[in-house]
């Protein structure tokens, strides 16, 4: 589902989900580039009393530079020419910069690196499905904009109970919240007397979606919309076990010395709630299921 201390991801582009070993290089990418195979991302009109609100440091570079780790799709991918970061959480952010005035470029890493980037200055903000929980609220803020839970899949017919896996090796990102979920699992099978589960953890989701669609892992977890979006490009090789659960919000990540400006991506979240750019971009990527009705930064959790 979600990452931890660090939580999320899943395959890869539209025009290249076949290829579920397609290397994702660490590439960056200006956001003009970053529309899908599909329709044009919406757009969102500069809003002058949000724009007036940004930090003026800020405000004069012009341009906010994004942490993301691009093998997340439907939420954060790489495009068919393998460089361009695109998907629902680029298209959405792009459009909170436009409402501020500001232009964004996009910067693939490591998922566990993101974090420490955006507190070491290296990046302006981290945009990468990560859930709010309470350690990483201790350090950075966070604003709240979608809502995911976490979702397993299997080989299409496998006989597969997530609550009932022990002795079975599961596939999951690694540092994310998922890691959590199935080692506490591993644990409850251990304390029974049962066999440990093989927890084989992959830096980026493609792979180990990769490795339940191979026959190396028997199933996988991972936040819901990157699962149900996997398992449709797999052209019905995997199929969606068992039913959502532990749904939680997700959240762009700023320096935690940097509260003013998280108040103001926040309120440019919910003007793209009101003038309904929000739904639309949910909508173009098939996950409306996660809409929220507002923002909130650092919310309780």
């Amino acid at each position: 589902m979600f990452r931890t201390p660090s939580g999320r991801r899943a395959i890869l582009g539209l025009a290249a989900a076949a290829a579920l070993t397609l290397s994702m290089g660490a590439c960056g990418s200006e956001s003009d580039d970053s529309s899908s195979s599909g329709a044009p991302a919406p757009s969102a009109s500069a809003d002058t009393s949000l724009a007036d609100k940004v930090p003026a440091d800020i405000k004069s570079v012009g341009k906010l530079v994004i942490g993301t780790d691009s093998s997340y799709a439907p939420n954060e991918f790489l495009d068919s020419d393998g460089k361009t970061v695109i998907g629902f959480d680029v298209d959405l952010f792009n459009a909170v910069a436009q409402k501020l005035g500001l232009t964004t470029e996009w910067q693939s890493a490591t998922f566990g690196d993101i974090i420490p980037g955006v507190s070491s200055d290296k990046y302006a903000v981290g945009v990468s499905s990560f859930t709010i929980n309470k350690d990483r609220l201790k350090e950075v803020n966070m604003i709240s904009y979608f809502s995911a839970g976490t979702q397993w899949a299997a080989k299409k017919g496998a006989s597969i109970n997530p609550d009932d896996v022990c002795g079975k090796k599961i596939a999951v990102q690694a540092t994310t919240v998922q890691v959590d979920d199935i080692t506490a699992r591993s644990k409850k099978c251990t304390d029974a007397g049962k066999a440990k589960i093989t927890i084989d953890q992959y830096q980026k989701q493609s792979d180990a979606t990769n490795a339940v669609n191979t026959g190396k892992d028997e199933a996988m977890l991972a936040d819901s919309p990157i699962t149900a979006y996997a398992v449709k490009q797999t052209g019905g090789k995997l199929e969606l076990v068992g039913d959502i659960y532990d749904s939680a919000p997700y959240g762009y990540v700023v320096a935690k010395d940097q509260t003013e400006f998280a108040g103001v991506i926040g309120d440019a979240v919910k003007a793209l709630i009101a003038d309904g750019t929000y739904k639309q971009i949910l909508d173009k990527w098939g996950v409306t299921a996660g809409a929220v009705t507002t923002a909130e930064v650092n919310p309780a959790v």
